[in-house]
């Protein structure tokens, strides 16, 4: 219970930065920019990372604990500036935490860190 509670805590006040991430070469004379989410996850819990746009949930992967994780949003995700929402969802708990919504544009990185707990 305790541990949940400081999960929580700590989730609801994991800093979130953005940044601009240069495009990446996918084919000769075309450009594909990737956003990313980094997840340095320095809780002891492996949790499931989900993307969140409205209703709609995408996973993106597993973020082991106590080591760090980058994954891609997927692109139709990210069109023009979109609210998006990040969940953390602890394996082995019942409880997820939820980001603040996050104006997210392609070719940003999130950056999320959850801390110790």
């Amino acid at each position: 219970m305790k541990s949940t509670r400081s999960i929580l805590a700590a989730l609801a006040g994991f800093s979130l930065a953005l940044s601009a991430c240069a495009p990446v070469k996918t084919a000769p004379g075309t450009y594909q920019t990737r956003t990313t989410l980094k997840v340095d996850n320095r809780a002891y819990l492996d949790m499931t990372i989900y993307v969140m746009r409205g209703a709609e949930r995408v996973r993106l992967g597993q973020a082991t604990g106590a080591s760090s994780s980058t994954f891609t949003i997927p692109a139709d995700m990210v069109q023009m500036l979109t609210p998006l929402r990040f969940v953390a969802d602890p394996i082995g708990s019942s409880r997820a935490a939820i980001s603040e919504e996050l104006n997210v544009r392609a070719g940003d990185e999130v950056v999320m860190e959850i801390p110790p707990g």
